[in-house]
């Protein structure tokens, strides 16, 4: 049986831990393959937008005892990893860089948003509290 791992920190979240490595491998390999003409397009939207979902996820778990807040930084990051699902797409289709493995990681972290985002209505609606060591 798979033993799950207490959450004490943003840090301890597997979406954010590849979201985080994902920008890291996107700043190393992506945007260096991009071509100049980019410069002020692709290249600065992926490099906002891959900083943004790990910074989003990291600001809304601080404001996780808010009724609405970690739920709006959620839906925030999920919309940015989306966005990075289609950039990607557009250097793997337009400049051929070889980055299907980074789509599907955005994919899969949109949907680990996504599931955490019900999770967490769901917890909240029943009225519990936060009841992690900080």
């Amino acid at each position: 049986m798979d033993e799950k791992k207490k959450i004490v920190s943003f840090r301890d979240l597997e979406v954010y831990q590849n979201t985080y490595s994902a920008m890291i491998r996107i700043y190393k390999t992506i945007i260096p393959a991009l071509p100049r003409a980019e410069n002020y397009d692709l290249k600065d939207q992926i490099s906002r937008a891959s900083k943004a979902a790990p910074r989003l996820i990291a600001e809304g778990y601080a404001k996780k005892h808010q009724k609405m807040g970690f739920q709006k930084y959620l839906d925030d990051a999920m919309a940015e990893c989306n966005e990075m699902v289609v950039s990607l797409s557009q250097c793997r289709d337009l400049y051929n860089v070889d980055c299907e493995d980074l789509i599907d990681l955005y994919d899969k972290s949109g949907r680990q948003l996504y599931r955490l985002s019900i999770a967490w209505t769901k917890f909240k609606e029943k009225g519990y509290t936060n009841t992690v060591n900080e």
